[in-house]
């Protein structure tokens, strides 16, 4: 699965990399620990443009009763995300990506569990797949939110985990995010373990386990 991650690059490095349109976050910032429940940065196709936005990492799908749903899906299976009712229409047309530059997975060891930070070796910025949707409350106010796609583990994350989040391959965002893609096995084929030799997990201090911790010295790798 993948229940906390990092995005500790600048506003400018973002807009570089995804070739953003205007930018207009104010509430953009590095991040150490990003939790669920939690508002996080999205990249999102709208009308030829990418363009950064905020949703709710949680995913509460437009049909729900109440947003108690989105506590439940923060991730969603890759394999059967296409199939599922919960997803189906989503995968279709409702394609985000998550920008990140590392994640954090817990390895267990007897009763302890011991967190690792999984990095690209070249310490660079990468995208998660994601779907997104928008609830509308019995007030009548709206929540967008998100769940991140998992995949199988690869040869690295084996050992700490039997699941990862699918990171795409830089050449395959623009057609996740195409809106007008409705290429179902195009899509799906996507959606695969990242290499696992252009990856490094290192371990880090237990402090991430607290939603609290938000600083550079969670990123610390610890003998």
């Amino acid at each position: 699965m993948c229940g906390r991650y990092t995005i500790t690059v600048t506003l400018e490095e973002l807009e570089s990399m995804f070739r953003l349109g205007p930018l207009d976050n104010p509430n953009y910032r590095p991040r150490y620990n990003v939790a669920p429940g939690q508002m996080i940065p999205a990249i999102i196709a709208h009308e030829g443009t990418n363009r950064l936005g905020e949703l709710r990492w949680g995913l509460i799908p437009s049909w729900a009763r109440d947003a108690k749903e989105g506590m439940k899906l923060i991730n969603a299976r890759s394999e059967t995300a296409a199939e599922k009712p919960s997803f189906r229409t989503l995968f279709e047309r409702k394609r985000c990506l998550i920008p990140a530059d590392g994640f954090y997975e817990w390895q267990k060891d007897g009763a302890a569990r011991k967190p690792y930070r999984i990095v690209l070796k070249d310490r660079g910025l990468f995208s998660m797949a994601a779907l997104y949707d928008t609830w509308i409350a019995p007030d009548g106010s709206k929540v967008s939110s998100t769940a991140i796609l998992t995949t199988e583990a690869n040869e690295l994350m084996a050992p700490i985990h039997n699941r990862m989040p699918v990171i795409l391959r830089r050449e395959d965002e623009a057609l996740w995010l195409d809106r007008t893609n409705r290429d179902m096995f195009a899509l799906k084929a996507l959606l695969r373990p990242y290499d696992a030799s252009a990856m490094r997990a290192y371990p880090v201090s237990p402090a991430v386990g607290n939603v609290r911790s938000d600083g550079p010295e969670l990123l610390r790798e610890i003998s």
